[in-house]
């Protein structure tokens, strides 16, 4: 397991841990209805903006299960949106990926771009060997970035939960890292 150098570059990106300067413009698409309608709570008021800034600041790189490291989404300098990777499983090797990027951004290919970004540092610096993604089943966007990134579909969760006052449905993405190394998918540098 080794930690990366930061910021890491991809083709059109630079991913780089939160810093406390970075609170406006996280509330900038934590504070959308349009942006939590996939997410659990709903949008978030500047005070529980702050509070995530908090825990995305306290974690710049996994050290243990359980941890999730947030890192900026940036272009051109300006930040843009977020993506997650979780430690989820420590003995066997789980891990998943996650991104939020502000609607002024969609549809570029930014989210698919961070998230092989994300992948990378799952397989080669964390040492995964397995990697989920999950989404509501009608937030078609979403899935298929997972699909652009070589994840398979393994399981759609019909009437899994009640979310935000009806039943719910989630798909399941996964892939694993022999998988990953396969398609040699990521061009980006850790630099």
């Amino acid at each position: 397991m080794t930690k990366p150098s930061y910021p890491i570059r991809t083709e059109r990106l630079l991913l780089r841990p939160f810093t406390a300067g970075d609170q406006a413009v996280l509330y900038s698409w934590q504070s959308r209805e349009d942006v939590m309608r996939y997410l659990y709570g709903g949008p978030k008021t500047p005070e529980e903006s702050a509070e995530s800034l908090a825990r995305k600041l306290a974690v710049t790189w996994p050290e243990k299960e359980g941890e999730h490291l947030s890192l900026a989404v940036e272009r051109d300098g300006v930040v843009i949106g977020e993506t997650v990777l979780k430690w989820l499983h420590e003995e066997f090797r789980q891990g998943e990926i996650g991104y939020v990027l502000h609607p002024d951004h969609h549809g570029r290919g930014y989210a698919t771009e961070a998230s092989r970004a994300m992948l990378a540092l799952g397989f080669d610096n964390l040492g995964l060997h397995r990697i989920v993604a999950s989404c509501d089943a009608f937030n078609e966007p979403s899935w298929r970035v997972m699909e652009r990134l070589g994840m398979r579909r393994e399981a759609h969760f019909r009437h899994n939960e009640v979310f935000k006052g009806s039943w719910g449905e989630e798909f399941i993405y996964a892939i694993l890292e022999d998988e990953w190394r396969a398609g040699d998918r990521w061009t980006g540098s850790g630099t």
